[in-house]
């Protein structure tokens, strides 16, 4: 077999025992519980793969023996990763009234934007009554470096995890005021974090600002960004920080409503 051949087959075999390792935890979220047998004769495989998609699942804390009965059930390690989407509903469930009442008082397009892989992605959006633009970001992967959101999200995550987020994202220049060095974007994400807010400026599109402030969770940490953002020519940086601390508070509200 050629070594494309052999990488295609082990690609295909890796997204088989993927689609049945997720056939096995929907088979527990019905029944409840179920053996290894019984489990085995439901995807169509032989008890060995069935134990060994069991374990893989098991080492993971999705699916946990129920005591001594050879039976299994879904694990609490299914808490963790369905919290990082239930705070996402959450903050923008909770943001909605909030950022409503924001872009009547700013003026300008308001969004909530959250950390997604290597980018900012945008959950909701509600348009000032001075936005003469109908763009829609909800749903738009942005760049990290060279948003807002972005730099509020990137300014309170530890340092490796920043330097992993853009080693993998790179720091692409959009315009002439993109920000492209890792030692003066460390410098402005210290400022984000002294002064409780961050700002860009003509730097992902040339003749669009925009201004953003943390949200927290009730464990405290920064899970979303909320964000105002006009053309520059009316919200220029001067006006940004005049509005800042009624972004700010508007975030703090926010964070209240998530219990932080």
């Amino acid at each position: 077999m050629s070594s494309d051949a052999s990488a295609r087959s082990e690609a295909n075999g890796g997204v088989q025992s993927v689609d049945r390792a997720i056939s096995i935890m929907e088979i527990l979220a019905e029944r409840g519980e179920a053996g290894v047998t019984e489990i085995a004769a439901e995807i169509d495989v032989h008890k060995s793969t069935a134990f060994r998609l069991l374990g893989a699942l098991e080492s993971r804390g999705l699916v946990e023996q129920a005591e001594d009965r050879g039976k299994y059930r879904l694990g609490f390690g299914l808490v963790r990763l369905a919290g990082s989407v239930s705070t996402r509903m959450d903050v923008t469930q909770q943001s909605r009234p909030v950022c409503h009442r924001l872009a009547e008082e700013i003026g300008e397009t308001v969004n909530i934007a959250v950390l997604r892989s290597h980018y900012a992605v945008n959950l909701d959006q509600v348009r000032g009554p001075a936005a003469v633009t109908t763009y829609n970001w909800v749903g738009q992967l942005t760049p990290l470096h060279a948003t807002s959101s972005g730099k509020v999200l990137l300014a309170y995550v530890d340092r490796q995890r920043r330097a992993d987020l853009l080693r993998a994202a790179g720091l692409q220049r959009y315009t002439p005021n993109t920000v492209t060095s890792v030692e003066a974007l460390e410098r402005e994400l210290a400022q984000v974090r002294e002064r409780g807010y961050a700002m860009s400026l003509e730097e992902l599109e040339e003749g669009l600002n925009a201004l953003a402030a943390p949200v927290r969770s009730f464990r405290g940490e920064v899970v979303a960004a909320v964000s105002a953002s006009g053309p520059a020519y009316r919200f220029s940086e001067e006006r940004m920080r005049e509005v800042a601390p009624i972004l700010v508070e508007g975030a703090a509200e926010i964070s209240r409503r998530l219990g932080g």
